[in-house]
């Protein structure tokens, strides 16, 4: 037997990679001789630099950059075999590194995730996957642009300040100093988002509140970034701040597309193509997946439904787990999950339930009893 193994975190308690083990140990309890190939899930967000470097043996990267604060803290980005870049913009510039009080986008800035792809650049790095979920900026990404030498400059010539504050003074926008290896890197960006950069829609109006803004500062915001688009089609006649993804990350989508030509694809699709997902599944004989929860946001297309329909195009058979089932789960049925299993295994409490040990413990337990029934109608 060979089986495919793609499971997404159980967040809390068990990685990408732990999951498959788990599923993978379950397994040849029962089929001593099973084939088990794991391979990381993730969708672009927290996680994704770790599933990719751990699955495909990469190895990590530390520096230190910009919070968005502007304090130098330290941060780290994958580097895959094939020498590509793997960089969260949230390890530089993300929400969880501020505390309540310190969140407002007027002041926060995407720099620190320029500095990443910097220093990428600067050891010889030209091909980046960024994941650009969990931001704490409003900026339009121009801290980022300005960290690789864009020139976002104010009336007087000089490179504005941080946060959307920076942006109320922008004036015109140079790439005299940027550096010339840029125009050899190719940017893919993990991104599910598919706001545009403004409007009722746009990542003012929808992101801001989450990351400490009030409706004054949010109209204000709108406004300068639209003054923003408008200087970025001078420089780039293509920009438009209504492209589907140009508000993820607080209008750093817009950045990465129209400064840095940067590809912006589903996280769950461009992790699956990095992994070459499709390769191994075409040759399985079974396919595992499962997220922490399964209900009917996973038929709208999370990862287990993406990995399900792969594994339909070659007729082959899908099996999930999850740390919980909710409503809706049922769909997952009509979306190319055959069945799926809960893998709590007794009444306990959220605390016992996430333990890593317990969740490891009870995920292999509950795939060698699947593969037990597998196995006594396949004689």
């Amino acid at each position: 037997m060979k089986a495919v193994i793609a499971i997404d975190s159980f967040k809390g308690s068990l990685s990408s990679l732990e999951a498959g083990q788990a599923a993978a140990d379950g397994i040849r309890r029962v089929f001593p001789d099973a084939e088990t190939i794991i391979r990381p899930v993730a969708d672009g967000g927290e996680g994704t630099a770790e599933a990719l470097v751990a699955g495909l043996s990469g190895h990590f990267r530390e520096t230190k950059v910009s919070d968005p604060l502007g304090r130098r803290i330290k941060a780290k980005y994958g580097i895959l075999p094939n020498n590509t870049a793997v960089i969260e913009m949230a390890v530089a510039s993300g929400l969880t590194l501020l505390s309540e009080e310190e969140r407002d986008p007027m002041l926060t800035t995407t720099y620190g995730t320029g500095e990443l792809i910097l220093d990428a650049i600067n050891i010889g790095c030209r091909n980046f996957i960024i994941g650009i979920g969990g931001s704490a900026t409003i900026d339009g990404g121009i801290g980022c642009l300005q960290a690789i030498g864009f020139g976002m400059l104010d009336n007087s010539g000089k490179q504005v300040g941080y946060g959307a504050k920076g942006l109320s003074q922008l004036v015109s926008i140079t790439d005299t100093d940027v550096i010339p290896e840029l125009k050899e890197c190719r940017f893919n960006v993990a991104c599910d988002v598919t706001n545009p950069l403004c409007g009722e829609n746009g990542c003012s109006s929808v992101f801001a509140p989450q990351k400490g803004a009030d409706a004054d500062a949010i109209r204000l915001m709108d406004g300068y970034l639209r003054n923003y688009a408008e200087l970025t089609k001078q420089f780039n006649a293509s920009a438009s701040p209504d492209t589907a993804g140009a508000g993820a990350a607080g209008g750093l989508g817009f950045a990465l597309m129209y400064y840095l030509n940067a590809n912006l694809k589903s996280g769950v699709d461009l992790i699956m193509r990095e992994t070459k997902l499709e390769e191994v599944i075409k040759d399985s004989d079974i396919v595992i997946t499962g997220e922490g929860c399964l209900d009917s946001q996973t038929a709208m297309g999370k990862a287990p439904v993406g990995i399900a329909r792969i594994a339909k195009k070659y007729g082959k058979p899908v099996i999930a787990f999850s740390g919980a089932v909710r409503s809706g789960a049922e769909l997952c049925n009509q979306n190319g999950i055959d069945a799926y299993f809960p893998v709590l295994r007794q009444i306990s409490t959220l605390e016992q339930a996430m333990d890593k040990n317990s969740a490891y413990n009870n995920l292999a337990d509950t795939a060698e009893q699947v593969f037990r029934t597998i196995k006594l109608f396949s004689k």
